[in-house]
């Protein structure tokens, strides 16, 4: 359930508001109906009352990232991103009617089901690193399931390069029950291998009914009890029958404690899941992974940019040949009671002269106020 209402939904040129879809911490999602071409598309906005430079930037950066990345098959595509008629900026990306939030809650979902998904998942993970990019944030509810039941990745909100910046300070974000030992600690905010935990975490999710590190019963599950069991890191087995062997180790590998025990690459986490559809007897989930070429090709991602980027009025400058024209002041008429534009203002008075003119002017109305009441008593007799 929402703890709070959503709010009002911004005016967007070319677009027609239908209903609210969620809300977030910094943001609301709303669908709204693109008017040419006609096709329905969800509309991120940022909240008014808590727009700063940090939040600027973090908004920025996932505009940018998922520009770069949105023509990967399994990541979410961005339309456009700028800033609405009320100041707010958002992005408009494809719209998905469902996520993977509750879904695994609900229902068992097929093994095949979750393998297919894994490679698919892997492989926009493994683009974005090509790229020099990081997610940071991966767990079920960033899965979203296309009209066409494909998954793609979402929300990169919080995502970084994954170089790092020196010049600013890490900001650790993280969803706890999917987030490694390393990220609990605060002792990296992001890494590949922390990535690799972080879909195979979200896999044990989908196959198990509950994240990786969660118990039963109610007081259990806590923040801090959550990352005291993550820092251990002891891998608990799903329990499903119809899961193989192969699998639960595959997903222990990817869980390791140490980093440098997990696999070094989503690639290579994909790899062993292709493994395991093999030894299944089911379709091999093909990788799509760009092409080096591709993912050096444009500018980096600027994580530092934190300006309001939106619309603006376009110019070109040209030279003339004809001479410069001097601006002319426009005549006064002594009638007119405002300034025309252009015209030169004519001189305050000083505070002297002004007061002395107040003072004259009540002594004229005080004056004239007399000669009426004079007048009247006089037409009176």
């Amino acid at each position: 359930m929402a703890s709070r209402l959503p709010s009002a939904p911004p005016g967007i040129a070319g677009f027609t508001y239908v209903r609210p879809l969620g809300t977030g911490g910094f943001a609301d999602v709303f669908l709204f109906e693109q008017n040419l071409p006609r096709r329905p598309v969800a509309v991120k906005v940022m909240l008014e009352d808590i727009v700063d430079d940090n939040l600027l930037r973090m908004f920025n950066a996932e505009a940018d990232v998922m520009a770069r990345l949105s023509a990967h098959p399994s990541i979410l595509t961005i339309y456009e991103a700028s800033i609405s008629a009320d100041g707010r900026p958002y992005i408009v990306m494809e719209y998905c009617p469902t996520s993977l939030t509750n879904r695994y809650r609900r229902e068992v979902i097929p093994v095949s089901e979750v393998l297919q998904l894994g490679v698919k998942i892997a492989s926009a993970l493994e683009t974005a690193h090509r790229s020099g990019l990081l997610h940071r944030d991966i767990k079920p509810s960033n899965i979203l399931m296309t009209t066409f039941g494909a998954p793609v990745l979402a929300d990169f909100g919080i995502a970084s390069a994954i170089t790092g910046r020196a010049d600013t300070d890490e900001v650790f974000a993280m969803s706890v029950p999917w987030s490694a030992p390393e990220i609990v600690e605060e002792r990296v905010s992001g890494s590949v291998a922390a990535e690799v935990w972080g879909l195979g975490a979200t896999l044990y999710s989908l196959l198990a009914g509950r994240s990786p590190f969660e118990r039963p019963g109610s007081g259990q599950n806590s923040r801090d009890q959550l990352k005291s069991r993550i820092r251990k890191a002891a891998y608990t087995p799903i329990g499903r029958s119809d899961v193989p062997a192969r699998l639960e180790e595959v997903l222990a590998r990817s869980m390791a404690r140490d980093a440098a025990a997990r696999h070094a690459s989503a690639a290579e986490l994909a790899h062993e899941l292709q493994l395991v559809q093999h030894e299944m007897g089911v379709p091999h989930t093909p990788m799509e992974v760009a092409v080096d070429e591709w993912a050096a090709a444009g500018a980096a991602v600027d994580f530092a940019d934190d300006r309001a980027r939106g619309p603006v009025r376009p110019s070109v400058s040209y030279e003339s040949r004809r001479p410069a024209r001097t601006p002319r002041a426009l005549e006064r008429r002594p009638d007119e009671g405002t300034i025309l534009v252009g015209a030169e203002p004519r001189p305050r008075l000083s505070t002297t002269a002004r007061v002395a003119l107040l003072a004259a002017g009540g002594v004229l109305l005080a004056a004239g106020g007399a000669l009426t009441t004079l007048l009247l008593v006089g037409g009176g007799l």
